[in-house]
């Protein structure tokens, strides 16, 4: 059962919460490349005639932040849920400003009355913790993480290994899903240093009972190497580009392409992981 909502409002909302300056969600599928289905959809912020990220995050301000931070919420929910994403079966993944939140209590329920009022499930959202953002009160952002746990949420590490903090903010935090930024994955099968971090990561995250996510997933070579490093979840161009305020599919690289990019024969084993006629490429296990 759901804990009530709290009635207290909190103190930095007192003038009400609403859209600093139009703006509109594109939704990106992350894709469980084994099962074959998309396992959740990440909201990104557009403008309303589609215009990037960056022209909308260089608006926020520490006056808006808070309203910026809500809106992005209630946007995300109330359009994930109009176009039937509680349907599909995926999680909605939502990032968030850990310094617009001032009382983790107070600052979530107007995102719990958002997804009552659209009936979204509140044990498929996903709020992902930017390491671009860093991160001054380690307490503050455990106090958030307990606090959204409790009605079982799932919390992501976003852009690990390009941002803040790194090994020592997933030391601190009880963290479901750890994704990896491109600029890990990027060129991967040519970069044997970024391949073993890709590997132990692989390993740690197994220890820590968290999923992995691979970024930034854009040629068939790094899609090979990651998934014969055992990573199942996958996010990148190369599947699905972010579709504006739209639930785009995905496609998965064929078997001819691998063939053809090996010059091998080539098939899936039993756990859905490229096999090939002689000792692994392209990053694989030999």
């Amino acid at each position: 059962m759901n804990p009530p909502i709290d009635p207290r409002p909190c103190s930095a909302c007192k003038s009400g919460v609403s859209q600093p300056f139009p703006f509109t969600m594109a939704f990106q599928p992350i894709v469980d490349v084994e099962a074959g289905k998309i396992f959740a959809y990440e909201a990104l912020v557009r403008g309303k005639n589609g215009e990037s990220a960056g022209s909308i995050l260089g608006q926020v301000t520490e006056v808006n932040r808070y309203s910026f931070d809500q809106s992005c919420r209630v946007k995300a929910i109330s359009l994930a849920s109009q176009l039937g994403l509680a349907e599909t079966g995926a999680r909605l993944s939502i990032n968030f400003m850990p310094a617009a939140i001032y009382s983790p209590a107070a600052c979530i329920q107007l995102t719990l009355t958002t997804a009552r009022e659209f009936r979204f499930p509140l044990d498929r959202l996903i709020f992902e913790i930017t390491e671009a953002e860093q991160v001054a009160d380690r307490q503050h952002l455990r106090n958030i993480v307990t606090e959204y746990r409790k009605y079982g949420f799932k919390m992501a590490l976003d852009d690990f290994g390009a941002g803040y903090c790194g090994m020592a903010l997933l030391a601190d935090l009880p963290t479901d899903i750890v994704k990896l930024d491109m600029e890990l994955t990027r060129n991967l099968p040519q970069r044997p240093a970024a391949l073993a971090i890709v590997r132990a990561m692989v390993g740690l995250a197994k220890a820590l009972g968290c999923e992995l996510v691979a970024e930034g997933v854009e040629t068939v070579e790094e899609y090979t190497a990651i998934r014969n490093c055992g990573i199942r979840l996958m996010q990148g161009y190369l599947l699905a580009k972010p579709g504006f305020e739209t639930l785009p599919g995905f496609t998965l690289p064929s078997l001819e392409s691998f063939a053809e990019l090996t010059r091998m024969p080539v098939r899936l084993d039993e756990q859905g992981r490229l096999a090939f006629s002689s000792k692994a490429v392209l990053g694989g296990r030999s």
